[in-house]
């Protein structure tokens, strides 16, 4: 939007909302307040619609109804109003006449404009054209808004205004709504799927002395009263696998992570993810458990493991293809058999495709970089790709076929990683050597390597049991089961760019 349009509608705001600040003086001298409470709905629009959506015209009917909303149309007829209201589960329409409501009501009526928020008591019945509607009988004004809703009301197509302002993106798009009502039953369903199967909920800490789990860069922030740093957590992984040493067999956390990286269609820097992890497992059998879950809430959320992704079919039916690093690379031609192993030819290779590598980098760091590049995009799956290099797996089990590689996998499905899970290292000794590694790349200029974490590798002396986890990525799983192409799509609130004027 220009300055001069924005400007425009600006002023343009301005002057309704003085006519709307005039109304509210004149209700306050009449006695009458523009911010009432008190009231509260028995019914909602839906209920409304499935209890009188089969009374006929002719139909007198003696039930009353009291219901709430915030007007998104007014019709006036003179002596009349037709009035659309909309609350969270749908639209109804309520008729006020003046022969019903009486004079005075009436008076008051023509002051409310769309966006104010009212409550009804009325009786059902159907219009001449066949349109369930609430005869009003008695109404309240509960909130006067001061500010008019969008002039298309039934939708805001400006995606800076939508994600700015969610509030009004949610009063005028259904869609919204809808996604929103989604995620959360997609929530429930992940976090019942897991209890029902005997793990427990638990709760880690945000802010860590130390952030690990994950190549990330944190945030870092200052506690006074501990005079020290503390940084927002990267991942709860190194926490939850703690409560594995003490004990407790199988855990998860839904919880709020925050990465201090850049912002994308797929990267918002505060995100959700479910993790969770099981004693005595293998990666292997969390690849099962993963085809299971996710194929289930797919049926639930879409109907079918069937369903379209932008305009292409997603298939979740089980089970899925399972590649190696190794064999993805190959496969999609990113690098051939004479190549792959050859430190050299990867890095010259990366290099060609302009990516950011460097000549401390180790071969596995290399790999992935163009794997990244190359293969990621590709992957529409769902497809585990597993075996991952040692190097930029510093917290997996070696595999013992072939310990320069870990018993990792992530999952891909529409080119986006979905999933990260391994065999956890348990071993102490390999575990202070690979976080070692991790400091001397850190102390190079990496600012995503691994802390040395002295706690948990005293954690780990003390012995953790065999086990693996794995960390799912709650947002985009949204994105997938509500065919949303911007991670700001599903997530209320989106981080942004400052706006003018506002800072």
């Amino acid at each position: 939007m220009s300055d001069s349009s924005q400007h425009t509608k600006n002023t343009q705001t301005s002057s309704l909302t003085e006519v709307r600040l005039k109304k509210v003086e004149e209700l306050l001298n009449q006695g009458i307040s523009p911010y009432a409470t008190g009231f509260s709905p028995e019914i909602n629009s839906s209920q409304f619609k499935e209890d009188f959506n089969q009374i006929a015209e002719t139909d007198s009917i003696e039930d009353h109804v009291k219901m709430s909303g915030r007007i998104i149309a007014i019709r006036v007829l003179g002596k009349a109003a037709f009035m659309r209201i909309r609350d969270l589960t749908g639209d109804f329409q309520i008729y006020l006449g003046r022969d019903t409501i009486g004079v005075d009501n009436y008076n008051v009526a023509k002051k409310l404009d769309i966006g104010d928020i009212i409550g009804v008591v009325g009786k059902p019945f159907k219009t001449r054209t066949g349109e369930l509607s609430v005869l009003v009988e008695q109404f309240v004004l509960l909130t006067k808004a001061l500010r008019p809703l969008p002039e298309k009301w039934h939708g805001l197509s400006d995606v800076e205004t939508r994600y700015r302002q969610r509030y009004l993106d949610l009063i005028v798009n259904q869609t919204s709504r809808d996604i929103v009502v989604t995620r959360s039953k997609i929530i429930s369903y992940l976090r019942n799927f897991l209890t029902d199967r005997g793990f427990l909920e638990v709760e880690t800490p945000m802010m860590q002395a130390l952030p690990g789990g994950a190549s990330a860069k944190p945030f870092e922030t200052y506690h006074n009263a501990l005079d020290r740093s503390l940084y927002l957590r990267i991942a709860p992984e190194l926490y939850l696998k703690r409560l594995l040493v003490g004990g407790f067999d199988r855990v998860f956390e839904i919880n709020r992570n925050f990465r201090n990286e850049g912002i994308s269609t797929q990267h918002n820097p505060e995100f959700t993810m479910l993790e969770f992890y099981e004693a005595y497992k293998t990666y292997d059998d969390l690849m099962y458990l993963t085809e299971e879950m996710l194929s289930s809430v797919a049926r639930e959320i879409t109907g079918g493991c069937r369903f379209l992704y932008g305009k292409t079919e997603v298939d979740l039916t089980p089970p899925w293809e399972r590649m190696s690093v190794r064999e993805a690379l190959i496969n999609y031609k990113a690098l051939n058999e004479n190549e792959i192993d050859d430190w050299n030819a990867v890095f010259i290779k990366a290099v060609e495709m302009g990516l950011k590598v460097g000549k401390e980098d180790s071969l596995g760091k290399l790999w992935m970089a163009v794997f990244d590049e190359v293969v990621e995009e590709k992957l529409w799956g769902p497809v585990f790709i597993h075996k991952y290099p040692v190097d930029v797996s510093p917290l997996a089990r070696r595999n013992d076929e072939d310990p320069t590689v870990t018993d990792r996998f992530e999952l891909y499905i529409c080119g986006r990683e979905m999933a990260n899970a391994f065999t956890e290292l348990n071993d102490p000794i390999d575990q202070r050597s690979r976080f070692e590694q991790q400091v001397l790349a850190r102390n190079a200029g990496d600012e995503e390597a691994h802390y040395l974490d002295e706690d948990f590798l005293r954690a780990l002396e003390y012995g953790m049991p065999p086990a693996a986890g794995e960390g799912l990525g709650i947002d985009r799983l949204v994105m997938l089961l509500t065919n949303s192409q911007s991670i700001r799509e599903v997530i209320l609130f989106p981080h942004m760019r400052p706006e003018k004027g506002l800072g």
